[in-house]
């Protein structure tokens, strides 16, 4: 079970690039101009995952699904404190 939870993790990863020149160099969708943080906005707005699929064509579940766990994995960042 965890084997395949740290598989299907590093797959939806891989879906989150970030190229410099596009999108300012922020993290985007599969090379796409759809920037994870309009996603993760969209989704705090209560968009549903169906209406954003449905504006977004090119899009997959997968990659709603990656926005995620890609922000989950951002912020858990261990920090320092004095």
């Amino acid at each position: 079970m965890v084997k395949h939870m740290i598989s299907n993790s590093v797959s939806l990863l891989a879906r989150i690039t970030q190229t410099p020149g596009q999108c300012g160099g922020r993290p985007c969708i599969r090379g796409m101009r759809i920037r994870v943080s309009d996603i993760l906005e969209m989704l705090s707005l209560n968009v549903s995952r169906d209406e954003i699929l449905a504006d977004f064509p090119d899009l997959e579940p997968e990659d709603i699904q990656a926005c995620l766990l890609f922000a989950a994995k951002r912020i858990d960042v261990p920090r320092l404190s004095a």
